[in-house]
């Protein structure tokens, strides 16, 4: 296992990195200032702040701490200060505060520091792109904030128009991560394919993301397949990809991210409650659009739905 204390000076160098290039590409679309001064906002939600149970002890008086993965943008990366976190899941996080009437507390972790960090209290709850699983339900919590989505990209002058069904996926030549969700689903597919007399997917594995779009702009793939929101920050930073369709993290079923707390806390259904409201009001909707992961949006939130099986 890898500690923070070792994993943290890594993470900074990339960040630092991507802040003097890729990032600057992107700077259009996306702001990775640590000033956030489009920061998205949201009012107090006294319904929600009356639900918050008498017996939950918040880490810290008058704040709300998170524990947040700064793993890449959209999501939650360093800004360009390399030390303040910033992306989508934090403004999301902020939003929750402040729609508790508290001030958001952010604790960097590495990701899979977090599990025990939760459950030894040293943070409030993680909002950090953590899918429901049946297995995560035994030992934590959830609040569900956003679809858990793949996305397909291809080359910006592809004639590949839409992938929506195993069928359109037939006979292509698909970049995709070993051993990751996305592969075991795109298995199932191509089984499918030839099953009905289709040609079946030819899966491609690479190193690396540099690997990765360089094959797909050379011809030597037809489609990259990775988590939504990273392609979406690729698409904006290169200009050269562009989305074709998602697929569910949980195919067929839908499989979506939670803000994860401490099994029988109490906090779930609160925070439930203010996300539904940030939803209801429209903020919710603003900060998806502001990292142009609107496709990503629930309808409602849910308090501990059905998760991914174990497989």
């Amino acid at each position: 296992m890898m500690s923070f204390a070792s994993w943290r000076p890594a993470l900074l160098l990339s960040a630092i990195m991507l802040a003097a290039s890729g990032t600057a590409h992107a700077g259009d679309e996306f702001d990775l200032s640590p000033e956030q001064p489009a920061r998205v906002h949201a009012v107090k939600n006294e319904a929600a702040i009356a639900s918050i149970p008498k017996s939950f002890a918040f880490v810290t008086p008058g704040k709300f701490t998170v524990a947040i993965s700064p793993g890449g943008p959209p999501l939650a990366t360093y800004a360009t200060d390399a030390k303040t976190v910033v992306g989508a899941d934090p403004e999301y996080a902020n939003a929750i505060a402040e729609s508790l009437g508290l001030e958001l507390e952010i604790v960097p972790v590495a990701w899979i520091d977090w599990p025990l960090g939760l459950v030894s209290g040293k943070y409030d709850a993680v909002i950090s792109n953590v899918g429901v699983t049946e297995e995560r339900k035994q030992k934590f919590d959830f609040s569900t904030y956003r679809k858990g989505l793949h996305g397909f990209f291809v080359k910006g002058d592809s004639a590949i128009a839409s992938i929506k069904e195993p069928r359109d996926a037939a006979g292509l030549r698909i970049i995709v991560g070993a051993g990751t969700n996305q592969e075991r689903i795109l298995l199932k597919w191509s089984d499918e394919d030839v099953a009905a007399g289709l040609k079946p997917i030819e899966l491609q594995y690479f190193d690396d993301e540099a690997a990765s779009l360089l094959a797909l702009q050379s011809g030597r793939a037809d489609v990259i397949v990775q988590p939504h929101a990273q392609l979406v920050f690729i698409a904006a930073r290169d200009k050269n990809i562009k989305r074709v369709g998602t697929l569910s993290a949980g195919w067929p079923d839908r499989s979506d991210v939670a803000i994860t707390t401490r099994k029988g806390s109490g906090i779930a259904d609160t925070l439930t409650i203010a996300t539904n409201g940030l939803i209801k009001d429209g903020t919710y909707a603003k900060i998806l659009d502001h990292w142009h992961l609107s496709e990503e949006a629930l309808p409602a939130s849910e308090t501990n739905p059905p998760g991914l099986p174990k497989f």
